[in-house]
């Protein structure tokens, strides 16, 4: 049984693979050889992932503009999120990654040929699966980089980080402040009853969603759906969009009602909507809810460690602690001043 859980806990857990490029991208060492060949295996292995949901990044210590153009031969280039290219070690390449990612440094995968190399960020970053090409085959059918299930936002989740790189990069050239930039992005919020086609997405946020979960605590789909039609829980699931296309299902809210108290046992955001204050746009709401059914909102909160920002979002939603039980916590919300909807947001319920 022990196994069976450990397996279980791993299965999934790989959100990114960063590979090197000399002898594990292609054969020969760019920079001495001149023509290098693309591996084929590793070539099938990308696209395989890719359509699993599982992306993809370069470390690489190489000349930038001879390496890229390479890549970009290969036809991987649209791959390849936040490339890096240079001199700097391995280990501060992945870093690099999994910071512009917003993803841990235990959910990326390291391939590399060098012992040396995945020895380096082994050390600095003992969290990384390392993989040596030769043992790619075997590494792609272990339980980290087999999700359990493949749903839409799996399939489309590089292109939402490719529209995430188009976000930055406007954001990061526009002139005025925050919620100027955010009312342009024409930002539509759903929250909406959980219908059984989405049970797969809510299983896998709490499976993938460490930094935006209140409680840590991950529940199947066959949890979810019991919870889905049970008579005294409400079950939502949240989808962002904007301008530049969709984020995807990107919360989850489990609410257990009694005729006088709604207890909030999870929420959860994914990381990439962090900036977007879709998680106080999603407490307000609740809020709102419970005041006009003229009850008490509670909320469950474990301190993981990890979930420091949801800490804070409750704490600015305006709930106090109640109860504590090590780092196990009982809040209550205050239902007396409960602010506005921000006028850059359009907010659907159903």
């Amino acid at each position: 049984m022990g196994d069976e859980l450990s397996e279980e806990k791993r299965r999934g857990r790989v959100k990114c693979v960063v590979w090197d490029l000399d002898h594990t991208l292609w054969d020969g060492v760019l920079l001495e050889d001149g023509a290098v060949t693309v591996k084929p295996e590793v070539v099938d292995a990308i696209h395989a992932l890719d359509g699993l949901g599982i992306l993809h990044s370069v470390a690489s210590k190489n000349d930038h503009e001879a390496a890229w153009a390479q890549v970009e031969k290969t036809g991987l280039a649209d791959r390849f999120l936040y490339p890096q290219i240079g001199w700097n070690a391995k280990s501060h390449s992945v870093q690099q990654i999994a910071k512009k990612l917003n993803i841990g440094l235990d959910a990326i995968a390291f391939v590399d040929d060098q012992e040396f190399e995945r020895a380096e960020v082994a050390a600095a970053c003992p969290q990384v699966v390392c993989v040596d090409p030769a043992d790619l085959a075997e590494a792609l059918r272990t339980p980290e980089f087999r999700p359990r299930f493949v749903t839409g936002e799996s399939r489309l989740r590089r292109e939402m980080y490719l529209g995430q790189i188009s976000r930055d990069d406007e954001e990061e050239r526009f002139v005025g402040t925050s919620e100027e930039f955010l009312a342009q992005l024409k930002l539509v919020v759903r929250i909406e009853t959980a219908a059984r086609d989405d049970l797969q997405r809510a299983e896998e946020l709490t499976v993938r969603t460490n930094q935006l979960n209140s409680t840590g605590r991950t529940y199947s789909y066959d949890d979810l759906d019991k919870l889905r039609t049970s008579d005294d829980h409400l079950l939502y699931v949240v989808t962002l969009d904007d301008r530049f296309g969709s984020y995807g299902k990107i919360g989850l809210v489990l609410i257990e009602t009694s005729e006088k108290i709604w207890h909030l046992r999870l929420l959860l955001m994914s990381c990439r909507v962090m900036s977007r204050g879709v998680g106080t746009i999603v407490l307000n709401h609740l809020l709102r809810q419970a005041r006009d059914a003229g009850v008490e909102l509670r909320a469950d909160l474990v301190e993981t460690g990890r979930n420091r920002m949801m800490q804070i979002a409750y704490a600015f939603a305006g709930f106090r602690e109640i109860d504590r039980d090590d780092r196990q916590v009982t809040l209550r919300a205050g239902l007396d001043a409960i602010p506005p909807l921000p006028s850059y947001v359009s907010l659907l319920t159903g």
